[in-house]
């Protein structure tokens, strides 16, 4: 397996290559760089919302998840897929509609400058820790299929995926996406076939323990992700990425929803196999994660489509971040309208994810969720009111910007905080709820800055 998956990669990031010179020449400002020109057409912004909500986290770390706790593992994607089609109901053509280039952007437009700076801040600098977790997860995919630490090849990797991003920015990703998510779907799909056709010998256990909730995943637990999980995918700034790159407000609806319903398909797929590794390889044989034991078993074609599906998955993952993160850091932090800067920020962001990942600094479910407590109690509720007032009523910007400060608040507490032992012990009683009062807060502030209607 080493020698075809080496090379297998090598023609895959050679291509990826290929494609970004191919884009570079069609880059004449800034808005092509980071937002491909704003002409999307419905299938390629189906593909790359799939593309880039498909990541380690959806596959690596759902199937790890579905071993742990069983089929209410689900409920991440799951949510994720409702996210995408309520967005496409309440806020795409809305959104569309402002012409913004990033999400920071776009609070600026509907609140004002200071929100977007905020939200500049907030997205950079959690983003690093999703970048992060990806190539974290990149790392622990490619050393496997090694069968060996390989630190030198992720980082040769990881600078390529830089490297494309720098040169064709949002319009590599876009092309690159297609493909990747191609190969995505084939591992997946092949993979789960061949599990229940051919190794199906636990099938119906599997089928009597489907379960929305148990012990392990509790009401709470359900509430907390539907407006976290669920929150980041109405309105996360890769999310929205998609509508800013769309040619159109149908567009913009309609791939939301398609990919909505894409992703939930693909959540029943992850998920079962997840459940035939928890029904049919016991604990003591589980020395790795969930998904590198079930291509141990795999045939060698099927295992090698599979290893390559997820680590397209997590490429297609890290460019989307790396370009929106320095796309925001370059349009709304700097301010500038500079392609050679924005180049720069790719660079430099990828650079500081790269060394915080090979730093050891954490999983990628962990990583991520992290990162999601802090921005969605801080930003769902309030850009969302922001952008259905537009032009219909005022905003005052200081209650709104307290309504941001205090809903993160409550995430950076909730995620980092309560593991300082006085504060833990103190808010022990509420510390599972802290995200959801966050949003609360963050609703409710947030509406109070709501003023009269615009004459």
């Amino acid at each position: 397996m080493n020698s075809v998956f080496i090379i297998s990669i090598a023609i895959c990031l050679i291509l990826f290559i290929f494609i970004s010179v191919k884009d570079y020449k069609n880059i004449g400002n800034l808005s092509d760089y980071i937002a491909a020109g704003k002409s999307q057409s419905f299938t390629a912004v189906t593909l790359t919302l799939l593309a880039t909500t498909i990541g380690a986290s959806t596959t690596i770390g759902i199937s790890d998840t579905v071993y742990s706790i069983g089929f209410p593992g689900i409920w991440w994607l799951a949510f994720g897929a409702v996210g995408l089609i309520l967005q496409s109901f309440i806020l795409s053509e809305k959104v569309k509609a402002i012409d913004a280039d990033t999400l920071p952007d776009l609070a600026k437009k509907t609140v004002g400058s200071s929100a977007e700076m905020i939200l500049s801040l907030i997205i950079v600098i959690s983003w690093i820790g999703v970048i992060a977790g990806q190539l974290s997860a990149m790392n622990s995919l490619i050393s496997f299929a090694l069968g060996r630490e390989s630190k030198v090849i992720s980082i040769i990797v990881t600078v390529i995926i830089i490297l494309y991003t720098v040169s064709g920015g949002q319009l590599s990703v876009v092309n690159t996406d297609r493909l990747q998510f191609i190969i995505i779907i084939l591992g997946i799909v092949t993979c789960f076939i061949y599990l229940y056709f051919f190794q199906g010998s636990a099938n119906a256990e599997i089928f009597n323990n489907i379960e929305l909730l148990n012990k392990d995943y509790t009401p709470i637990n359900l509430l907390t992700q539907l407006f976290v999980i669920g929150g980041v995918y109405f309105l996360g700034p890769d999310i929205m990425s998609r509508n800013f790159i769309s040619k159109d407000k149908k567009t913009a609806r309609t791939s939301a929803f398609a990919a909505g319903i894409g992703l939930f398909i693909f959540s029943i797929l992850i998920t079962f196999i997840g459940m035939w590794a928890k029904y049919n390889i016991p604990v003591e044989e589980k020395k790795i994660g969930t998904l590198f034991t079930v291509i141990n078993i795999l045939p060698k074609p099927v295992a090698i489509l599979l290893t390559l599906g997820l680590l397209s998955a997590i490429l297609s993952s890290t460019d989307t971040c790396i370009i929106n993160a320095a796309g925001i850091f370059t349009k709304d932090v700097l301010r500038k309208d500079s392609i050679p800067l924005a180049r720069i920020s790719v660079a430099v962001l990828g650079i500081i994810s790269g060394v915080l990942c090979f730093s050891g600094s954490g999983n990628i479910m962990t990583l991520l969720t992290g990162a999601y407590s802090i921005y969605t109690p801080g930003i769902i509720f309030p850009l969302t009111i922001a952008i259905l007032c537009y032009k219909k009523r005022n905003i005052n910007k200081k209650i709104w910007i307290a309504a941001v400060i205090l809903g993160g608040l409550f995430g950076i507490t909730g995620t980092y905080l309560i593991q300082i032992k006085a504060v833990g012990a103190l808010l022990q009683p509420v510390s599972p709820y802290l995200s959801l009062i966050g949003m609360g807060v963050s609703l409710i502030i947030s509406l109070c800055s709501v003023r009269e209607q615009i004459h």
